[in-house]
Formats: C-alpha cells, structure tokens, sequence
C-alpha cells in the first residue's frame, strides 16, 4: 500500500523541520541543556508540525515506540479517560527511561477532564512527559496552559513551503509545472500537510489542467472561499448554499470556520460591508460541540435572517 507523502516525508529530526526555526531553536536548548519541562503546549493552525514535533522531543528523550502513547482527545474527552491515565503514569516505562503521552486536540476535553488532568501535570512522575497539542489554547483551562512550557507555531510561510515542496519532488522525481506548483503552495494556506496532500492528489494525473481542476476540488481552503463568497452576495439563495455544504460536511468545521473568518476579515479591511459583519458574528464562536450543524446554523441566518 503506497504511503501518503506526507507520512513519507515527517522530519523525524529538529534538522529536518521547515519553517518552525523559533520553536526548533527553543526546544533544541531546552534539550541540550537537559531541561526540557514535563509538559509542553503546542498550539498553532493545522498542518504546522505540532504532533511532529513532539514525536521529534520523544525521539530525544529515548522514548520506545511501546512506551509513546498518542491520543485524539476528541475520542479522550471525558474524565473517566483522564483518571484511568493517570492511575496507570506511575507504572515504570516497559523499555526505556520514559514515557510520553500525547494529547491531540487536546482543547476537545471537557472541563471536567481537564480539571482532572491538572492533578496528573502537577504530580508528573520523573519518567513521564506530556505534551499537549491544540489549535485554540484559549479553549484550555488557564491553570493548565500556565503548566506547561508554551510553544506557538505560525502558519508555514510560502517560501518554506516551496522548499518543502521541491525537496519531495526532487526525492520522488516528481514533475509538475511551476504553474501547479505555485497553486498547491496558495491553496495549502500555511499548511505543510495540506500542501503535500494536494501534491499526492495530483502528480500523476496526465495534464496540467486536470492537476488545476484536482486542486481546486480537493482543498478545503478553495471550497471555504466558495462558501464564503456565496454568503457575501446579498443575491445568494439558500440552495446554493446547501448544495455547497453537503460537500464540506465530512472536513474539520473549526478550520472551515477560521477561512470564512479571514474572508470576511478581508473584506472588512477594506471597506464597510454589513454582510461580512454578519458572517463575523456568526463564525466568531467554536462549533466543537455543534460541530457541522453549527456550520450550517451560521450560513442558514446569514442568508436568510436579514
């Protein structure tokens, strides 16, 4: 079974990282100096290299593949999940120094989880780490985020992700035209992850134009700004609007959230538009409990609540 590139292609070392020189460099002192903190935050969009670099600090730690647990808190959320970790960190590590456990979206716990795990982060064992992943830390308790050793990675800049880009071409001896090129570094929106899962999409269709086409149907970001274009026009109808959707509703409602934002963010910039006012007031909360009918909530009011 072919493996996706950007499986392929996770830096597995602090030298192989692109784009996240601040974070690396903070990490790699910590490190060195042997004072890397029992609990670490990461925050920043998707696709920025939060679970790749802390598989990275446990691969400096000496943690084995048996004792690095990684977990998608949003099928960990609830308290019973945090207790039953918690009762069993004190075991000692199977085959090495430590253990690490990751928290994916780590902001999907519930408040009542996360008051249990601020007993886990207080009383961490000498043999183990936690680290944290999220993209809205805002979301997690205050009393947690001040535990942990925060580090905050910002969208890839187009220029990392061209070289990202052409070292995986060069690697897999891919050739694409400089046209398709730059449309997968637009459209990867910061996203390392999303710029090599459009490259795998398209590289061995025949022509250019159906490499375009392939584009602008599989990013979520060419699709948010469809949405997001739709609901801006006064003369847009429900239908469309629906028939939209239902082709959205299996993608990530936050990040469908966070384009819609900085579409109308943009229009507002510059000049005065009520409609963009309206679809900020409606985006402006999370959809992690409504998920996609808190998606589709917002656009039925602003194409109908006026």
């Amino acid at each position: 079974m072919k493996t996706e590139l950007y499986l392929k292609y996770r830096p597995t070392k602090f030298k192989h990282v692109i784009g996240q020189d601040e974070a690396v460099n903070i990490l790699q002192k910590k490190w060195k100096s042997d004072s890397l903190p029992h609990v670490i935050l990461f925050s920043g969009p998707a696709g920025t290299g939060k679970t790749t670099l802390g598989r990275i600090v446990a691969t400096c730690l000496e943690c084995s593949d048996i004792d690095f647990e990684e977990k998608n808190s949003a099928d960990y959320r609830g308290i019973d999940s945090v207790r039953e970790i918690r009762n069993t960190m004190s075991q000692a590590p199977m085959n090495g120094p430590v253990k690490v456990i990751l928290f994916d979206e780590i902001h999907k716990c519930t408040n009542d989880a996360q008051n249990a795990m601020l007993k886990m982060l207080e009383d961490t064992p000498k043999h183990v780490y936690f680290i944290l992943c999220t993209t809205e830390p805002e979301k997690l308790l205050p009393t947690i985020r001040q535990r942990c050793l925060k580090i905050d990675l910002k969208p890839i800049k187009i220029q990392d992700l061209d070289k990202i880009i052409e070292n995986v071409r060069a690697k897999e001896k891919i050739k694409i035209t400089e046209e398709v090129h730059e449309k997968i570094v637009e459209y990867a929106g910061g996203s390392a992850r999303e710029a090599l899962q459009l490259l795998d999409k398209v590289y061995q269709l025949e022509t250019e134009e159906e490499q375009l086409d392939a584009i602008e149907k599989a990013s979520l970001q060419a699709q948010a700004i469809s949405l997001a274009r739709l609901l801006i026009n006064t003369k847009t109808k429900w239908p469309e609007v629906g028939k939209l959707l239902k082709e959205l509703r299996q993608e990530d409602s936050e990040r469908i959230r966070y384009l819609v934002l900085s579409y109308a963010t943009s229009i507002l910039l510059k000049k005065a538009n009520e409609r963009a006012m309206r679809m900020l007031e409606e985006f402006s909360d999370n959809f992690y409990d409504s998920k996609f009918a808190g998606v589709v909530g917002a656009c039925y009011n602003i194409i109908n609540g006026e």
